[in-house]
């Protein structure tokens, strides 16, 4: 029983991680390379991520610097990001490619907080999913005389209480990164 609990712990934090990665490729006003991660550069036939071929900073608050360790992939990034879904359009000088982020208006942060929102949601979602998964497999248990019937009820109330808590864990997740777009 206690194994059944943790597992449906662990999914649910695994899922409150993923929420957390989503919001750091929210590009929100100011550079983060995180928004990077998920733009793949296709590398001698193979996609590879920014990071493996290129040393990429912040210089200032709102631009990133990529500076690529070998020199004749700076097209193939270029075109990688040109690409993506990230809206930027990098500025390619001959040795390194700027990504300037622009001021955000305050329609597109709205925008943003309405797509923060609707990942919560999903988050929440998937939360709900692994309760009601982790309460059949109890279900189960109690039909096949594996636990009592109060036992069944206790680790229901425990998966519910867990549900509860990450519930409340991602509103404020949700809410912080909201305060965040909105304040700048």
């Amino acid at each position: 029983m206690k194994e059944t609990i943790n597992a449906a712990k662990e999914k649910m934090n695994k899922s409150l991680n993923a929420l957390g990665n989503e919001f750091a490729s929210i590009r929100a006003g100011r550079a983060n390379p995180a928004i990077l991660d998920k733009v793949m550069v296709d590398y001698y036939g193979s996609p590879t991520p920014i990071q493996q071929m290129a040393a990429v900073s912040v210089p200032e608050a709102r631009m990133l610097l990529i500076q690529p360790w070998d020199a004749s992939t700076l097209k193939s990034i270029e075109k990688a990001i040109n690409a993506s879904d990230i809206g930027i359009n990098p500025t390619n000088d001959g040795k390194a490619i700027r990504l300037v982020f622009p001021q955000l208006t305050e329609d597109r942060r709205k925008e943003l907080c309405k797509g923060i929102k609707k990942y919560g949601e999903e988050c929440k979602v998937t939360i709900r999913s692994i309760r009601r998964d982790t309460i059949e497999k109890f279900k189960k248990m109690q039909k096949n005389s594996e636990i009592t019937e109060d036992d069944q009820k206790d680790c229901e109330k425990k998966v519910q209480d867990l549900t509860d808590k990450f519930c409340a864990d991602i509103d404020k997740a949700v809410a912080e990164k909201e305060k965040e777009i909105m304040s700048i």
